[in-house]
Formats: C-alpha cells, sequence, structure tokens
C-alpha cells in the first residue's frame, strides 16, 4: 500500500450509536416490515428514526440508529433488507 491509499477505518464495536440509511421503494408497511427485519438483529433507538421521500415520491430513505455489536451483525441487516426486493441500498 502506497501513502496515497487510504483505509477504511477499523470500527471499534459494540457501537451504541451506530447510523444506518435505508434505501427502498415508496410502499405502504414497508417501514414497519424494515424495522421489523432491524430489530431481528439489533436495537433500535427509536427516537432517532427518520422517514423521508424523494422529490418524485418513488424512493424512501429510513435513517435509523442501532446498538452494533459486530461486523456479521450488520452483514445480516444488510443482507436480509436487501433480499427483499424493494430495498435497493444500505448505507
Amino acid at each position: 500500500m502506497t501513502d496515497t491509499e487510504v483505509k477504511a477505518p477499523k470500527i471499534e464495536f459494540p457501537v451504541v450509536d451506530y447510523p444506518i440509511k435505508i434505501i427502498s421503494d415508496t410502499g405502504v408497511g414497508r417501514k414497519d416490515l424494515i424495522l421489523e427485519i432491524v430489530r431481528k438483529h439489533a436495537t433500535i433507538n427509536d427516537q432517532r428514526v427518520d422517514e423521508r421521500s424523494s422529490s418524485t415520491g418513488k424512493y424512501t430513505t429510513i435513517q435509523l440508529h442501532i446498538v452494533a455489536i459486530g461486523q456479521d451483525q450488520l452483514y445480516d441487516i444488510n443482507s436480509e433488507l436487501r433480499a427483499t426486493g424493494f430495498v435497493h441500498m444500505v448505507l
């Protein structure tokens, strides 16, 4: 690795206030399903759940904060959300 390459910062778990942003198709009940999936894997801070629609209304972004305990947990959340078919991105 050269001096100009940037390494991704290593996350030190647990992280009590880990932000996750989920971009999905807009639809009735999808927010509830997303929260249900995430709750299977992590504790959600219900005070920090935010939902926004795109300017066209086609997409919805849900930002939430969880207690992250490990990389496997984050991978499982991402995998299960993406498997729904309506979630396009998990950041």
